[in-house]
Protein backbone atom coordinates (compact mmCIF):
# COMPACT_ATOMS: atom_id res chain seq x y z
CA UNK A 1 0.00 0.00 0.00
CA UNK A 2 1.49 3.35 -0.84
CA UNK A 3 0.12 6.95 0.64
CA UNK A 4 -1.69 9.52 -1.01
CA UNK A 5 0.01 12.06 0.82
CA UNK A 6 3.40 10.84 -0.50
CA UNK A 7 2.35 10.16 -3.87
CA UNK A 8 0.95 13.77 -4.37
CA UNK A 9 4.09 15.38 -3.25
CA UNK A 10 6.40 12.69 -5.67
CA UNK A 11 3.88 13.97 -8.66
CA UNK A 12 4.10 17.78 -7.58
CA UNK A 13 7.91 17.67 -7.35
CA UNK A 14 7.85 16.36 -11.83
CA UNK A 15 5.92 19.32 -12.17
CA UNK A 16 7.79 21.55 -14.29
CA UNK A 17 5.94 22.91 -17.07
CA UNK A 18 2.88 24.64 -15.93
CA UNK A 19 0.99 21.59 -16.18
CA UNK A 20 -2.85 22.02 -15.19
CA UNK A 21 -3.63 19.96 -12.03
CA UNK A 22 -7.55 19.11 -11.03
CA UNK A 23 -7.82 17.33 -8.08
CA UNK A 24 -10.94 15.63 -7.68
CA UNK A 25 -13.16 16.53 -3.80
CA UNK A 26 -12.00 15.91 -0.35
CA UNK A 27 -8.68 14.13 0.34
CA UNK A 28 -7.04 14.41 -2.92
CA UNK A 29 -7.45 18.04 -3.31
CA UNK A 30 -6.57 18.49 0.34
CA UNK A 31 -2.86 16.78 -0.53
CA UNK A 32 -2.37 18.57 -3.44
CA UNK A 33 -3.12 21.51 -1.89
CA UNK A 34 -0.42 20.77 1.03
CA UNK A 35 1.85 19.34 -1.39
CA UNK A 36 2.20 22.34 -3.76
CA UNK A 37 -0.27 25.18 -3.81
CA UNK A 38 -0.19 26.78 -7.15
CA UNK A 39 -2.30 28.70 -9.64
CA UNK A 40 -2.55 25.63 -12.20
CA UNK A 41 -4.01 23.67 -9.75
CA UNK A 42 -7.66 22.87 -9.48
CA UNK A 43 -9.28 22.30 -6.32
CA UNK A 44 -12.79 20.19 -6.79
CA UNK A 45 -15.42 21.14 -4.08
CA UNK A 46 -18.56 19.49 -3.56
CA UNK A 47 -19.10 17.34 -6.48
CA UNK A 48 -17.95 13.69 -7.02
CA UNK A 49 -17.00 12.66 -10.17
CA UNK A 50 -15.73 15.93 -11.84
CA UNK A 51 -12.07 16.06 -12.04
CA UNK A 52 -11.81 14.12 -15.09
CA UNK A 53 -14.55 15.74 -17.04
CA UNK A 54 -13.12 19.49 -15.74
CA UNK A 55 -9.42 18.05 -17.06
CA UNK A 56 -10.65 16.81 -20.46
CA UNK A 57 -12.17 19.99 -20.70
CA UNK A 58 -8.92 21.88 -20.38
CA UNK A 59 -6.55 19.48 -22.09
CA UNK A 60 -8.48 20.02 -24.98
CA UNK A 61 -8.75 23.93 -25.11
CA UNK A 62 -4.90 24.11 -24.19
CA UNK A 63 -3.82 20.74 -25.93
CA UNK A 64 0.12 22.39 -25.20
CA UNK A 65 -0.42 22.00 -21.87
CA UNK A 66 0.01 18.43 -19.93
CA UNK A 67 -2.87 18.07 -17.98
CA UNK A 68 -3.42 15.63 -15.10
CA UNK A 69 -6.50 14.55 -13.10
CA UNK A 70 -6.23 13.34 -9.40
CA UNK A 71 -9.53 11.53 -8.52
CA UNK A 72 -10.02 9.00 -5.67
CA UNK A 73 -11.68 5.58 -6.47
CA UNK A 74 -15.07 6.81 -5.34
CA UNK A 75 -15.51 9.72 -7.21
CA UNK A 76 -14.50 7.62 -10.62
CA UNK A 77 -17.04 5.35 -9.82
CA UNK A 78 -19.54 8.09 -9.93
CA UNK A 79 -18.93 8.66 -13.74
CA UNK A 80 -17.24 5.57 -15.19
CA UNK A 81 -18.62 7.09 -18.75
CA UNK A 82 -15.97 9.90 -18.63
CA UNK A 83 -13.34 7.23 -19.24
CA UNK A 84 -15.18 5.94 -23.18
CA UNK A 85 -15.24 10.00 -23.41
CA UNK A 86 -11.85 10.37 -23.19
CA UNK A 87 -10.76 7.17 -24.38
CA UNK A 88 -12.41 8.29 -28.37
CA UNK A 89 -11.41 11.76 -27.70
CA UNK A 90 -7.75 11.05 -27.27
CA UNK A 91 -6.33 14.03 -25.50
CA UNK A 92 -2.33 13.27 -25.86
CA UNK A 93 -1.82 15.65 -23.37
CA UNK A 94 -4.18 14.16 -20.23
CA UNK A 95 -3.11 11.63 -17.53
CA UNK A 96 -5.44 10.49 -15.05
CA UNK A 97 -4.06 9.44 -11.72
CA UNK A 98 -6.45 7.42 -9.66
CA UNK A 99 -5.79 6.82 -5.33
CA UNK A 100 -7.98 3.88 -4.78
CA UNK A 101 -8.27 3.15 -1.19
CA UNK A 102 -11.69 1.27 -1.27
CA UNK A 103 -13.05 3.30 0.58
CA UNK A 104 -15.52 6.58 0.31
CA UNK A 105 -13.53 7.98 3.30
CA UNK A 106 -14.77 11.51 3.66
CA UNK A 107 -18.21 10.66 4.43
CA UNK A 108 -17.90 7.61 6.83
CA UNK A 109 -15.02 4.67 4.98
CA UNK A 110 -18.19 2.95 3.40
CA UNK A 111 -16.46 0.62 0.93
CA UNK A 112 -16.85 1.39 -3.21
CA UNK A 113 -16.86 -1.08 -5.74
CA UNK A 114 -12.84 -1.26 -5.84
CA UNK A 115 -12.67 -2.72 -2.29
CA UNK A 116 -13.91 -6.55 -2.96
CA UNK A 117 -14.72 -6.33 -7.00
CA UNK A 118 -14.06 -3.26 -9.56
CA UNK A 119 -10.85 -3.14 -10.88
CA UNK A 120 -10.18 0.91 -12.21
CA UNK A 121 -7.40 -0.16 -14.71
CA UNK A 122 -9.45 -3.11 -16.14
CA UNK A 123 -12.70 -0.89 -16.24
CA UNK A 124 -10.49 1.88 -18.03
CA UNK A 125 -8.95 -0.54 -20.73
CA UNK A 126 -12.48 -1.72 -21.39
CA UNK A 127 -13.38 1.87 -22.10
CA UNK A 128 -10.67 2.09 -24.52
CA UNK A 129 -7.97 3.53 -22.16
CA UNK A 130 -5.26 1.12 -23.24
CA UNK A 131 -2.69 2.45 -21.88
CA UNK A 132 -3.81 2.36 -18.25
CA UNK A 133 -1.54 0.83 -15.84
CA UNK A 134 -1.47 -0.04 -11.39
CA UNK A 135 1.66 1.64 -10.21
CA UNK A 136 3.35 -1.14 -8.42
CA UNK A 137 5.10 0.63 -5.48
CA UNK A 138 6.56 4.62 -4.90
CA UNK A 139 9.10 3.79 -7.36
CA UNK A 140 6.93 2.29 -10.46
CA UNK A 141 4.74 5.20 -10.10
CA UNK A 142 7.53 7.86 -10.50
CA UNK A 143 8.71 6.49 -13.44
CA UNK A 144 5.21 6.41 -14.92
CA UNK A 145 4.63 10.06 -14.64
CA UNK A 146 8.12 10.23 -15.81
CA UNK A 147 6.86 8.95 -19.31
CA UNK A 148 3.34 10.56 -19.34
CA UNK A 149 3.46 12.39 -22.25
CA UNK A 150 6.28 10.77 -23.99
CA UNK A 151 3.91 8.11 -25.38
CA UNK A 152 1.45 10.01 -25.73
CA UNK A 153 -1.87 10.19 -24.10
CA UNK A 154 -4.58 9.41 -22.54
CA UNK A 155 -2.63 8.11 -19.73
CA UNK A 156 -4.44 6.16 -16.77
CA UNK A 157 -2.54 5.32 -14.06
CA UNK A 158 -3.87 3.68 -10.40
CA UNK A 159 -2.49 3.43 -7.10
CA UNK A 160 -3.88 1.56 -4.09
CA UNK A 161 -3.14 3.43 -1.34
CA UNK A 162 -3.68 3.29 2.73
CA UNK A 163 -6.65 4.91 4.54
CA UNK A 164 -4.38 7.96 6.11
CA UNK A 165 -6.25 11.14 6.40
CA UNK A 166 -5.13 13.96 3.92
CA UNK A 167 -2.01 16.19 5.49
CA UNK A 168 -3.78 20.09 4.79
CA UNK A 169 -7.30 21.82 3.90
CA UNK A 170 -7.95 23.65 0.82
CA UNK A 171 -9.21 27.00 1.26
CA UNK A 172 -13.29 26.73 0.71
CA UNK A 173 -13.57 29.60 -1.65
CA UNK A 174 -15.15 28.47 -5.11
CA UNK A 175 -14.56 31.82 -6.81
CA UNK A 176 -11.24 32.47 -5.86
CA UNK A 177 -10.01 28.88 -6.94
CA UNK A 178 -12.22 29.45 -10.08
CA UNK A 179 -10.32 33.01 -10.51
CA UNK A 180 -6.89 31.90 -9.63
CA UNK A 181 -6.72 28.35 -11.85
CA UNK A 182 -7.68 30.99 -15.23
CA UNK A 183 -5.22 32.93 -14.38
CA UNK A 184 -2.98 30.30 -13.69
CA UNK A 185 -4.08 29.30 -17.35
CA UNK A 186 -3.34 32.16 -18.63
CA UNK A 187 -7.23 32.68 -19.86
CA UNK A 188 -8.34 35.66 -17.29
CA UNK A 189 -8.30 37.67 -14.59
CA UNK A 190 -6.63 36.02 -11.34
CA UNK A 191 -7.62 36.22 -7.49
CA UNK A 192 -5.82 35.71 -4.11
CA UNK A 193 -5.75 32.75 -2.77
CA UNK A 194 -2.94 32.79 -0.93
CA UNK A 195 -4.28 31.16 1.92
Amino acid sequence: MMNRGDLTKRLVAKLKKDEAVIGGIGNTNFDLYAAGHRPQNFYMLGSMGLACPIALGVALAQPERGVIALEGDGSILMNLGVLATIAQLKPRNLTIIIMDNGTYQITGNQPTATKDTADIVAIAKGAGLSNSTWARDEKHFEELLSRRFDDGGPVLIAAKIDDKPATGQTVRDPSLIRSRFMQGLGTGRGGALDA
